[in-house]
Formats: structure tokens, C-alpha cells, sequence
């Protein structure tokens, strides 16, 4: 795929020359492979609103992140990322609840791949989140075994506390799940799956089977 090849080319050059006066050269280039990929994103969009309806309200530039790094609080003053990348939300706001993640990057600096679930939310939606698992573990079971679903993503990842978190038994036979910060899973993408012409409609399938997991979050924190 064309316009993909030149996206691989486009950010790892972009990391080896980050900064301003690079990255203006080449801004044409940038939007260029900006718009192809935010064309391709539609694609995929318009394929997952078939299996939910509420991201048919999702617009791919709206989810689609700026390029332009916030370096405010940040040791690395380094002003652009060196990956395109995308967040879809049934819940109709990109940074609420549980939603997909997509992400395609300079190979040499970062992961590119598909992500279900959610990150980093507030505490008190954390604790709800904790709860709503132990209290229907066998339906959250259920989903996370689903072999479909683990067949694309077959683990965790993100961020977990190194002991239980207060209130909970320490050997609470929960206690793995009741650690993580962070309930989301991964497939990684390969830059030959973006290089398939039909990389909009696989992701789309791919994301169907986090689905469940997806709404499992957003029911136990929004909809009880």
C-alpha cells in the first residue's frame, strides 16, 4: 500500500529530525498522509457502526490525535510524535470511558496496534469498575475468555499496583485484577498489516471482538 510505505518513511525520518524547521519542509507530505489515513480511518469507522450504531456519530478527524506534542510538563521537549493515532468512544467522547485505540508508528521508537478497554480512569470510576467485576465475575469471565477475543488480544496491558488496593483482602482470590490501573488489551498491528490494502475492514473486525469488554466498562460505570 502506497501512501502507507511513505507514512513509515514520513515518521521514521521525523524521528530522527525532530524538530521545527524538518518538520515544515516536509508539512505538504504531512497532510498529505494525514488526509489518506484519516480517509482510511472513515473506512474503518463506518464498518464498526455496523456492530454499534453509536459510533456512527464519530467523525475521524475529530478522533484522530495532533501530531504536536505537549511538552509543558515533559522532560522530552521533543515537539512532534512520531506516530498517527486515533480514539473511538461508543460513549460519544473521545477521553470517556472504554472506547478503541488505534495507532501506527515509527517502528524503531514505538508500538503500532490495536487497544480495547480503558486507561487511566479517575479513581472513583476505577473503584466502581473494581466492584462491578468482583460482583459479576463469572459474566466479566465469560467476555475476557471469549476465544475469539483472546485469539487478537490475549492479555492485559497497562499499568498495576504492586499490592492490593485498600479496602480489598490482600489474598482476595481477585487479587490480579483487582491491581491493574488500567483494563485494556492489545493486538499488534505488523507493518505488513497495514500494508494490506483491506487493513480498515480487518481492524474493524478485529476491534468487534473487544466489543464486549467494551461495554461491559462503559455499562458498570455509566448506564447502572
Amino acid at each position: 500500500m502506497e501512501y502507507i510505505s511513505r507514512l513509515y518513511d514520513f515518521l521514521e525520518a521525523l524521528g530522527r529530525n525532530n524538530n521545527r524547521p524538518w518538520f515544515q519542509a516536509h508539512k505538504d507530505t504531512y497532510e498529505e498522509l494525514r488526509q489518506a489515513w484519516l480517509a482510511d480511518l472513515d473506512r474503518m469507522i463506518a464498518l464498526m457502526a455496523a456492530w454499534d450504531s453509536r459510533l456512527a456519530a464519530c467523525d475521524a478527524r475529530k478522533a484522530m490525535y495532533r501530531i504536536y506534542r505537549d511538552t509543558r510538563f515533559s522532560l522530552d521537549k521533543t515537539p512532534y510524535k512520531t506516530h498517527f493515532a486515533a480514539a473511538l468512544s461508543p460513549m460519544g467522547q473521545r477521553d470517556r470511558g472504554a472506547g478503541y485505540y488505534i495507532q501506527i508508528g515509527n517502528s524503531n521508537q514505538v508500538d503500532s496496534g490495536l487497544y480495547g478497554g480503558i486507561w487511566c480512569p479517575p479513581m472513583p470510576e476505577l473503584t466502581k469498575l473494581r466492584r462491578a467485576i468482583v460482583d459479576n465475575i463469572e459474566e466479566f469471565e465469560e467476555i475476557t475468555s471469549d476465544k475469539r477475543m483472546l485469539r487478537y488480544f490475549p492479555g492485559w496491558v497497562g499499568e498495576t499496583l504492586k499490592t492490593v488496593p485498600k479496602g480489598w483482602d490482600r489474598n482476595h482470590p481477585l487479587a490480579a485484577l483487582l491491581r491493574r490501573k488500567d483494563y485494556g488489551r492489545e493486538f499488534v498491528a505488523t507493518r505488513d498489516f497495514y500494508m494490506d490494502p483491506s487493513w480498515p475492514e480487518k481492524a474493524a473486525e478485529i476491534f468487534h471482538t473487544i466489543a464486549p469488554l467494551v461495554e461491559f466498562i462503559n455499562y458498570s460505570l455509566y448506564e447502572e
